[in-house]
């Protein structure tokens, strides 16, 4: 069973390496990524559970509703629900009517925050802030999934509501729409930071595995944004930027694996709740992947403590022929894109656009590039 915090060993191999200064990031964004970090301290157990009664005071205060009224945008939203028994819903945001800058029919996002798969909500103003910029941005539709949390919902409840929210689409089309908007099932694209980024990397495989010949929806293409990857392993970067980094650290890192991944082990996953589980894990050869696994953009960040992981997941997707293209912000903290005030949180929307408009386009080319 895997333990949480850095042993005796990785505090020594720790000193041992070369110790950036903390990033420069504006007032605003300091005392918001401050704000998260000391946030999700006080509601991680040392129990491994979460402090709900904490959790929802604060999930009141950042949760906004949908607005059928456009924004200064022109982009609205309206919530939509998939299995009311387990409450799984989804906000979608699309262009007011037929604005200028939608080219029909849009291209569909189907969105999945981040949180270590234990935090947040696609209602929390972040997140819904973030998607009215993607739809706006990008020129799609797109769907927020409120997926069940851990350590509640563990492995691999976050999985099959994303799941079961595709297969809803793709039985009864995109709800909530205004009549002029006309949304291309095929060309659908699934976008995910943090767990998300794990999130959508486990639904495509299955989607590549379960999609039919009649199924409506066709993965187009994956937008993973420093995707949540780990194992037993430290990689260098976890231990040269831990306690440097905001937001993410070693101890956090295990916290919600430790909360997501199945206490026992299991004849298809003998390794149990080890950080070498499969859902975390999927950056060696038991990456298993579909014929059918879409292109991915994957962006890392250089201040980001997971990006040694993410770029072993590129490059397993390259072995494995699958088509992939990097995008590097050195300067980028993980989630950076979550806060307009830093330039590189527009720079990436940007390179989801050109992904977006060339994978539709079916002339994606793999290649990468640095901010």
């Amino acid at each position: 069973m895997m333990e949480t915090g850095s042993t005796s060993q990785e505090m020594q191999a720790r000193a041992r390496l070369p110790r950036p200064s903390p990033p420069a990031l504006p007032c605003a964004v300091q005392l918001q990524v401050t704000a998260f970090s000391a946030g999700i301290d006080a509601l991680n157990r040392r129990d491994g559970t979460v402090n709900r009664g904490v959790y929802s005071v604060a999930d009141r205060l950042l949760r906004v509703r949908a607005n059928p009224r456009p924004d200064s945008s022109g982009v609205r939203s309206a919530d939509f629900v998939v299995d009311a028994s387990r409450g799984l819903w989804a906000r979608v945001f699309s262009p007011a009517g037929t604005a200028a800058w939608a080219r029909p029919p849009l291209p569909l996002v189907v969105y999945f925050h981040g949180g270590g798969f234990a935090l947040f909500s696609a209602a929390q103003c972040y997140f819904d802030r973030l998607c009215r910029r993607l739809s706006r941005g990008i020129g799609a539709v797109v769907v927020s999934v409120e997926y069940r949390l851990a350590p509640e919902h563990p492995y691999p409840a976050a999985y099959d509501d994303a799941m079961d929210t595709l297969l809803f689409i793709d039985a009864n089309g995109v709800a909530g729409l205004d009549d002029g908007v006309s949304v291309d099932l095929s060309s659908c694209f699934l976008a995910g930071e943090s767990a998300g980024g794990n999130i959508i990397h486990h639904v495509a495989n299955r989607w590549a595995a379960a999609a039919s010949a009649t199924s409506s929806v066709r993965l187009a293409g994956l937008l993973s944004v420093q995707p949540y990857f780990g194992g037993e392993e430290r990689t260098e970067s976890e231990l040269r930027l831990d306690g440097v980094a905001p937001i993410v650290n070693l101890r956090r890192s295990d916290f919600w694996w430790k909360a997501f991944l199945p206490a026992g082990a299991t004849r298809d996953h003998p390794a149990g709740a080890t950080r070498d589980h499969p859902a975390a894990h999927v950056t060696d050869e038991n990456a298993v992947l579909g014929t059918a696994f879409p292109p991915a953009l994957v962006v890392v960040g250089g201040f980001d403590p997971l990006q040694d992981w993410q770029r072993r997941y590129a490059d397993v997707l390259r072995r494995k022929g699958k088509q992939v293209q990097v995008v590097e912000f050195p300067e980028g903290i993980h989630a950076f894109y979550l806060f307009p005030q830093l330039a590189a949180s527009a720079e990436v929307i940007e390179d989801m656009r050109e992904f977006v408009e060339s994978n539709r386009a079916s002339s994606s080319t793999p290649e990468s590039s640095t901010r």
